[in-house]
């Protein structure tokens, strides 16, 4: 290679080095003109699709841009991780900005509609300290539902107890619902302060509301509507998933070791003093009316 050819090579990257530097401070200077015009570029949550309103939250529904500074909301949440799991107080339209008045913590407010499983039910039962553990039982455990009820009539009543639910998903008890903070907003007496209190340590409360199928939920209300005072909770170790399984109810004769009395009706035998059956006389023989005279 002569001596003009390198020179020129070298002119060549000396002028393309000047002019990578011009675009560079070019584009520098507008971006600083830009940042003071509408100030700097943030990342900002959006909606993906439209979201409809008290629906749950999540990261599918969401995704993030890059705004200049100047036309993001003041509440405007930049992290995806702080959306999901809300629920929606109004509709929130696509590509609409995320913020925090948009949103509200699943609760009371919020209902439990959407913390109840597909083909599943939400029923509220009565409990006291007996029914209900000493009340000790928290929204998220899982509970066995256990009921007394007297079948049979007369002679063969009889009272029975029998588990009738297995590893029940609590969603709530009284107004303190799975996955929410555990507290209550209520005004003061004076109507000008709100108090918060605490549900952690809860006892107050009520009912307890679960988890059931149509056909337990069913069952449930019959016997709310019979024997209210008859359905008890006991309490599972949360790592207890044993497989539900049947057992036989609990009577008087099984719990004192006696064997089972049958509730089979007694058959009365027959009255010896019982009457004849009637049997109907039998018809006379027709006469004849074929008749002759002796000449």
């Amino acid at each position: 290679m002569g001596s003009n050819e390198t020179r020129n090579l070298w002119l060549s990257i000396l002028f393309g080095v000047f002019a990578s530097f011009l675009i560079y401070s070019y584009s520098q200077e507008k971006k600083a003109e830009y940042d003071k015009k509408f100030g700097a570029i943030k990342t900002v949550v959006v909606a993906k699709n439209d979201i409809r309103e008290l629906e749950i939250i999540n990261e599918t529904m969401l995704e993030t841009i890059t705004v200049p500074a100047e036309y993001i909301d003041p509440s405007a949440i930049g992290n995806k991780e702080e959306v999901v799991g809300k629920v929606a107080a109004i509709p929130i339209p696509k590509k609409q900005q995320i913020s925090k008045n948009l949103l509200l913590i699943p609760g009371a407010d919020t209902g439990i509609s959407n913390q109840v499983a597909l083909n599943k039910r939400a029923v509220s039962i009565p409990v006291d300290e007996v029914r209900g553990v000493a009340k000790l039982i928290r929204p998220g455990d899982r509970v066995d539902i256990v009921v007394a009820l007297d079948s049979g009539k007369g002679i063969t009543q009889r009272r029975e107890s029998v588990i009738l639910m297995q590893s029940v998903e609590v969603l709530a008890t009284g107004v303190s619902i799975v996955n929410n903070i555990p507290r209550v907003m209520e005004m003061d007496p004076n109507g000008k302060n709100i108090t918060q209190t605490n549900l952690t340590g809860d006892t107050k409360y009520s009912t307890i509301t679960v988890e059931a199928s149509p056909k337990e939920a069913q069952d449930l209300i019959y016997i709310l509507s019979t024997s209210p005072g008859n359905i008890y909770f006991t309490l599972r170790n949360p790592n207890d998933q044993a497989a539900p399984s049947r057992l036989p109810s609990s009577t008087s004769e099984s719990v004192l070791g006696r064997p089972s009395v049958d509730a089979t009706p007694i058959t009365v035998a027959p009255s010896l003093f019982q009457a004849p059956a009637y049997v109907p006389p039998k018809p006379a023989p027709a006469k004849s009316n074929s008749s002759y005279r002796r000449l």
